[in-house]
C-alpha cells in the first residue's frame, strides 16, 4: 500500500509539474483560443450561408467578369463602363495606391521640415510651426477634406478666369492643369535609363561605404550619384532624337484641353491628408531629434561642422532609429484615411467597391475585398518599414 501511494503521489507531482510549466500552459491556451475562434468562424460562416440561401442571394466572386456599367472619373489605366467589375476594382486599387504613395512622400518631407522648424532658435519660425501643428491636429481630417474640397469649387475661379502663376500652369475650380511632354517612344528608354541610374547610384553608395570603412578615404557619393541619375536619362533622351514637343493646355469651351489635369477631388484629398498627417510626423521628428544627447551636437561643433552639416550628418541619422517605428504608424494612418475619399467623390478603392456592392448586391464579398486590400496595404508598408528599421539599427560588436 505504501509503495502504491508513493507511486500515485509521484504521478500526481509529475502531472502538476506538467500543467504548471509556463510554456506548456501557454501552448494549451493558444490551442484553445484557436479552436474557439475556428468554431466561432465556422458558426458565423455556416449561419451566413444559410441565411443567404434562404433569401435566394447568390454568393461568390462570379460578378468579377460581369460588365460594370459605370464610369470612373480618374484612372491610371484605360477604363470604360463596358469593362468588368474586376477591372473597375483594380482601377480603385491603383487610385488608392497613387494617393498613398504621393501622400506618404510629401507628408514625410513636410513633417520633417516642420519638426526641425519646431526646434528652431528663431522664435517666429518655432511659434508658427507650433501653431500649425496644434491647429491641424485638433481639426478632424474629414472636416479638412471638406474644407479643401469647398476651396477648390467655391473659392477658385472658373476656367475662363483661371489663375496662371507660371506660364502653362492654370489653377481653377476644375483643378490644376499644366503642360507635359507629348507621348514619344523615346521616353520609355529614358524611364529605363532613370531606373538603371538609380540602381547604379545605390551600388556606388554601397561600394563607397565599404571603401571608406576599409581605407578611410571619402568618395563624393552625392555628386557622383546625382550625375549618374540625371546624366544617364539626359544622354538617352539626347541620343533618342531629343523629343521636346509639349502638350500645352488651352481653353476650349468651359474647360482646358491638353496638358495633364489634377482634379479638385484628388487635390483636396491629397492636401487634406498631407496637411493633417504632417503635423503628427512633425512631432515624431521633433521627439526623435530631442532624444539625441546634447553632447553629440557639442562634439560635432568642436570639430568645425556647420549647423546644417550637424543636422544631416550627426543628428538625423541617429534620430531615425527613434523616428521610424512611430512614423510607420502615421504612414498606415494616411493610407487608411484615404478611404475618406468617398466623402468628396474621389474614386478610390472604397468608393468603387461601394458602387459595386450597390449594383451587384454582393455586400459580404465587397466588404471582404475592402478588408483584404487594406490589410495587404498595411502589411506591405509594415514589412518595408521594418526592413528599413533593421538596416538603420545599431550593430553591436
Amino acid at each position: 500500500m505504501q509503495k502504491s501511494d508513493i507511486a500515485n503521489s509521484g504521478d500526481y507531482e509529475q502531472k502538476n509539474q506538467f500543467l504548471n510549466d509556463p510554456k506548456i500552459r501557454s501552448i494549451l491556451y493558444q490551442i484553445l483560443t484557436i479552436l474557439m475562434i475556428g468554431l466561432l468562424g465556422y458558426y458565423l460562416f455556416s449561419n451566413t450561408v444559410q441565411n443567404l440561401r434562404r433569401q435566394s442571394i447568390a454568393t461568390g466572386f462570379d460578378f468579377f467578369d460581369k460588365e460594370a456599367s459605370f464610369e470612373i472619373g480618374e484612372s491610371l489605366i484605360s477604363y470604360s463602363a463596358a469593362d468588368s467589375y474586376g477591372k473597375a476594382l483594380f482601377v480603385g486599387v491603383l487610385n488608392t495606391l497613387k494617393v498613398a504613395f504621393i501622400g506618404i512622400i510629401l507628408t514625410v518631407i513636410l513633417g520633417t521640415f516642420l519638426g526641425i522648424a519646431r526646434l528652431s532658435s528663431n522664435w517666429l519660425i518655432s511659434r508658427l510651426a507650433a501653431v500649425y501643428i496644434e491647429v491641424t491636429q485638433d481639426i478632424p481630417v474629414l472636416l479638412q477634406l471638406f474644407f479643401w474640397y469647398s476651396f477648390f469649387y467655391d473659392v477658385l475661379p472658373s476656367p475662363r478666369e483661371a489663375l496662371e502663376p507660371v506660364t502653362g500652369v492654370f489653377i481653377s475650380n476644375r483643378g490644376l492643369v499644366f503642360a507635359v511632354p507629348e507621348p514619344h517612344p523615346a521616353y520609355k528608354y529614358v524611364a529605363a535609363a532613370f531606373i538603371i541610374g538609380c540602381a547604379a547610384a545605390w551600388l556606388l553608395r554601397r561600394w563607397a561605404k565599404k571603401r571608406q570603412e576599409r581605407t578611410g578615404q571619402i568618395f563624393p557619393v552625392f555628386i557622383s550619384s546625382t550625375a549618374i541619375i540625371i546624366g544617364l536619362p539626359f544622354l538617352t533622351w539626347l541620343f533618342s532624337g531629343a523629343p521636346h514637343k509639349m502638350s500645352i493646355p488651352e481653353l476650349s469651351g468651359f474647360n482646358f484641353q491638353g496638358g495633364i489635369n489634377v482634379s479638385p477631388e484628388f487635390g483636396a484629398l491629397l492636401l487634406g491628408l498631407i496637411i493633417y498627417t504632417a503635423s503628427f510626423v512633425a512631432e515624431i521628428v521633433r521627439a526623435g531629434i530631442q532624444a539625441i544627447s546634447r553632447g553629440q551636437t557639442e562634439a560635432a561643433m568642436s570639430v568645425g561642422l556647420r549647423r546644417g552639416q550637424i543636422l544631416n550628418l550627426v543628428i538625423l541619422p541617429q534620430a531615425l532609429r527613434v523616428i521610424i517605428p512611430p512614423l510607420t504608424s502615421q504612414m498606415l494612418n494616411l493610407t487608411k484615411n484615404s478611404s475618406l475619399a468617398v466623402a468628396i467623390g474621389f474614386p478610390d478603392f472604397v468608393s468603387v467597391a461601394s458602387t459595386t456592392i450597390n449594383q451587384t448586391g454582393q455586400a459580404i464579398e465587397g466588404v471582404t475585398l475592402i478588408m483584404v486590400v487594406y490589410l495587404c496595404f498595411s502589411l506591405l508598408t509594415s514589412m518595408f518599414m521594418n526592413w528599413y528599421n533593421k538596416k538603420m539599427a545599431l550593430v553591436e560588436r
